[in-house]
């Protein structure tokens, strides 16, 4: 009897009207009303929520959607950022093993056309005997063997003319290839000194959730969430602060360096009533809380630093829940003036 007489009651009324559903039988409307009762009865026996009091939480509950759709615009712009960086350095790999594989094509053709310039060169000096000794002969086979010789003299020096361009493209190529092997090296022991400094930062956390790698010329700082954040939430506690902010006085000085923040969940669905929407949501809140600390713990500069929201979709170990809940940090190098030198060549 109460709840019949609730569903009639001046509350609920505008409680439907406040969130635009109208009084009629549809199956939402009715979903709706279920919904609704609980909130419309505690509004009776407590009188009414100050109207000024609601349009705040009202005000708020709009912030947080226009909060989360930024912050997911921006995790799938990070996103494509980070891939367009892989595919660079794919492209640089693939040119840089093209020039290898031209340097060698050039190699074994001059080693081919020398040893042609040196059967021609020894041809020439038989035939340069040959007209010596039948210099006083007759003047038909004079003419013929003097022909001949004009020919290969010119055969001859077609060939140097040719090897000599030859060996100028293969020496222009080699010290092209040498300059871009050494830039690559140097990037290569610039993040290997990178690694060895961000693992001393982080000695005291190593073993404790937290492990520094290095691979595909990248550094991959990643952290167990039971280091940063309490569970369900997505604020950073002292623990995890202190991790990130040593993280952050330790790259804070590299000017030519990406930072990645990648949030990551497992497969559990969010449970209703969460501040968050799902797991997408989760990540990118995760992610873009690491890199208000790293920010305001140092003196990163912030073009430089990217959140993005993986969800549950790069488990670290499809078959261990609690690895794949995780922040990954990726320090990539700014290939950005590599990637001009191996165009221009």
């Amino acid at each position: 009897m109460f709840i019949k007489r609730l569903h009639g009651a001046p509350v609920l009324q505008r409680v439907m009207a406040t969130f635009g559903v109208r009084p009629n039988n549809d199956p939402m409307t009715r979903k709706f009303k279920m919904l609704a009762l609980p909130f419309a009865a505690v509004a009776l026996l407590s009188a009414c929520v100050p109207a000024r009091k609601y349009e705040e939480l009202n005000a708020r509950y709009k912030a947080m959607q226009e909060n989360e759709t930024s912050a997911l615009a921006k995790a799938q712009q990070a996103d494509a950022a980070y891939k367009d960086q892989l595919v660079t350095m794919e492209d640089l790999t693939r040119r840089k093993d093209m020039l290898e594989r031209d340097t060698l094509t050039l190699g074994t053709s001059l080693r081919h056309m020398t040893t042609q310039y040196d059967k021609i060169n020894s041809l020439n000096n038989q035939l340069l005997e040959k007209y010596n000794a039948l210099l006083a002969g007759g003047n038909t086979e004079n003419r013929k063997l003097l022909t001949d010789l004009e020919a290969n003299r010119l055969s001859l020096q077609n060939k140097e003319d040719s090897l000599g361009v030859l060996a100028n493209s293969l020496k222009d190529r080699e010290a092209k290839l040498a300059v871009l092997q050494t830039e690559l090296d140097k990037k290569d022991q610039a993040m290997k000194a990178l690694k060895d400094r961000v693992s001393q930062a982080l000695t005291g956390f190593e073993g404790k959730g937290l492990t520094v790698t290095q691979r595909d010329g990248q550094i991959y700082v990643s952290l167990d969430n039971k280091l940063l954040f309490p569970s369900g939430s997505t604020t950073v506690d002292a623990k995890g602060r202190e991790a990130l902010s040593n993280l952050a006085k330790a790259i804070e000085n590299e000017k030519d360096l990406n930072i990645m923040v990648e949030g990551h969940t497992d497969t559990d669905k969010v449970l209703p009533g969460a501040a968050y929407k799902d797991n997408w949501d989760l990540s990118v809140l995760r992610a873009t809380s690491v890199v208000r600390i790293l920010q305001e713990s140092s003196k990163v500069d912030p073009k430089r630093i990217t959140a993005a929201g993986k969800g549950e979709y790069e488990p670290a170990d499809p078959n261990d829940k609690a690895k794949n809940r995780r922040i990954e940090i990726v320090l990539a190098p700014d290939l950005k003036e590599l990637y001009e030198l191996v165009k221009e060549h």
